[in-house]
């Protein structure tokens, strides 16, 4: 695994343990018991997994889902912290550069920014260009179906653009909260919005970002 995607296993990981089945998340409706779940599926269960993206298959993700939230909260902790099996696609390096460094940091700060007293963490510099390479990748499928224009904008000027349409809002911050705004944790990211007030309120309320 990458240095960067095991670190931040490793603190999910650590981070559901501490919280506890039953602790809230960012995710609507999830539980640290279903984000473990969620994240033990994705990576054990591709026949299953499909339905994070395939609505005909949603039904069938949940079903599995379900079947390991049932399973020993310990262990599903333990299948977080030991990876993936070698038949899975995350066990190669490379998918796991691609893939599970957002996928781990987003949920981390799921767990994280659901508590009352959450304060952002200080990501190095390394992490925060990592984050960026795979938002400047990502930043259109989030943004589609938008109802504004939309432009990621980090604090060098950097820019990346999410949804062309008028009128556009442009969100400026660190890589890792743009990644999370992008993601549809509009509410938790620490951003400034820049643009047509109404754009910017529809923005904050869509339910379209992210996958």
């Amino acid at each position: 695994m990458s240095t960067h995607a095991k670190r931040e296993r490793l603190l999910l990981a650590d981070l559901l343990e501490t919280a506890g089945p039953e602790a809230p998340t960012l995710c609507e409706g999830w539980t640290a018991r279903d984000l473990a779940a969620h994240v033990v599926v994705r990576e054990r269960r591709p026949d299953a997994a499909g339905g994070i993206l395939v609505k005909q298959l949603a039904g069938r993700l949940e079903r599995v889902m379900a079947e390991f939230a049932d399973k020993p909260y310990e262990e599903l902790i333990q299948l977080i912290r030991t990876g993936p099996p070698r038949f899975s696609p995350f066990s190669l390096k490379q998918v796991d550069e691609m893939s599970n460094i957002v996928e781990f940091y987003v949920h981390t700060e799921d767990v994280r920014r659901a508590r009352p007293d959450w304060t952002p963490r200080e990501l190095d510099p390394v992490f925060q260009d990592a984050l960026w390479a795979r938002l400047e990748r990502s930043a259109r499928l989030m943004g589609r179906g938008l109802p504004t224009g939309l432009v990621l904008r980090r604090p060098d000027g950097r820019t990346v653009v999410a949804h062309r349409g008028t009128p556009v809002v442009t969100v400026t911050g660190e890589a890792s909260e743009l990644v999370l705004f992008a993601y549809g944790r509009q509410s938790a990211a620490e951003v400034e919005l820049d643009g047509d007030e109404n754009a910017i309120a529809k923005l904050r309320e869509t339910g379209q970002l992210g996958i």
